[in-house]
């Protein structure tokens, strides 16, 4: 019995796997505000106290980089230390990894049933493979084959060179460029949920037009959503606009991590935005920014696409971590 975790800034979720007939399934999931406990050993006091049942190990996925050991999450003041873990859990079967690479670790686990194709691609069953992850920032990761099993691989190619494809996308890098004060724009300045909330303030700045009920909407929720959310009713064409602007970047960015991983075993778009957006990733905008790479155009159309639609992924791969499959 494993305990596995995705550890958040808002909220921590926690669940025991076991393997049944060679599955990996989870049990009693439960999820706890992250800011309401002083750390993550008192979340994991909580979830022992409610489910009295022994573990044999745990893993933990947690949103940012695990250094030495140790690990500290944007907006949560915990201190998170894996040999703390494993005295308070009384035993060496105790791992920390970040949030990307348990992502990383589910997808050799993952069902047809967890995931949407959007391009079936010639799939090399040992290839590398690439995972792409929009949410909150941007997450990247890779899984390479090491002739028994995959291994995953940490990567911070979300901060790498934003590099624009068009004048209009030339347009938006010079509009993030000022807003930083010049110099470095990353990835992540503009396929992120922050990202999508820049790329129509570009728009808005480059002539669109706001009608007042959309500014209403936007400055009572969560833009980046509504923005989303107008765009795939289409209800609103400025947000449309915006939407089909970050999916083309989306996928052009996508194409780049294929063809650095050379990821004939695919590429997997994870975090907390694909999802959500489905209905817009399979019109056809993303593969043709996926597959925009001039003379090696049919290569990636033999690269498989494939969006992560299991929430409980991350939890599938920190289990996946701590029982060495």
């Amino acid at each position: 019995m494993i305990l596995a975790g995705d550890v958040g800034g808002t909220k921590t979720n926690l669940a025991l796997a076991t393997v049944h007939e060679g599955s990996l399934r989870l049990e009693r999931l439960r999820s706890y505000p992250s800011q309401s406990y002083p750390s993550l050993e008192a979340v994991v006091a909580a979830y022992r106290a409610e489910e009295q049942t022994p573990i044999d190990g745990a893993c933990f996925g947690v949103a940012g980089p695990v250094l030495g050991g140790e690990a500290r999450i944007t907006n949560l003041p915990w201190r998170i230390s894996v040999a703390v873990l494993r005295a308070s859990l009384g035993s060496d079967r105790v791992y920390l990894i970040n949030d990307l690479t348990a992502l990383a670790y589910s997808v050799p686990v993952l069902g047809p049933e967890d995931v949407a194709t959007l391009q079936e691609g010639v799939p090399d069953p040992t290839g590398a493979i690439g995972i792409l992850a929009p949410g909150t920032g941007l997450g990247q990761g890779y899984l390479c084959w090491d002739g028994s099993r995959y291994r995953p691989g940490a990567s911070e190619g979300g901060h790498a060179d934003f590099a624009p494809a068009d004048d209009l996308q030339v347009r938006l890098l010079q509009f993030v460029r000022a807003r930083v004060g010049g110099g470095h724009v990353s990835w992540e300045r503009v396929l992120s949920g922050p990202g999508l909330q820049t790329i129509y303030a570009f728009l808005l700045e480059s002539g669109g037009q706001q009608p007042a009920w959309v500014a209403e909407r936007l400055a009572a929720g969560d833009p980046s959503a509504v923005i989303s959310s107008l765009a795939l009713s289409y209800a609103d064409p400025l947000c449309s606009q915006a939407l089909d602007l970050f999916v083309s970047l989306m996928g052009a960015q996508a194409g780049n991590l294929a063809l650095t991983l050379m990821a004939t075993g695919g590429v997997y778009l994870g975090g907390g935005i694909p999802p959500k957006i489905l209905p817009k990733l399979q019109d056809g905008t993303l593969i043709r920014a996926f597959r925009d790479k001039g003379r090696l155009a049919p290569v990636m159309e033999r690269i498989p696409l494939r969006v992560i639609m299991n929430p409980q992924a991350p939890l599938l791969g920190a289990a996946s971590c701590a029982l060495g499959r």
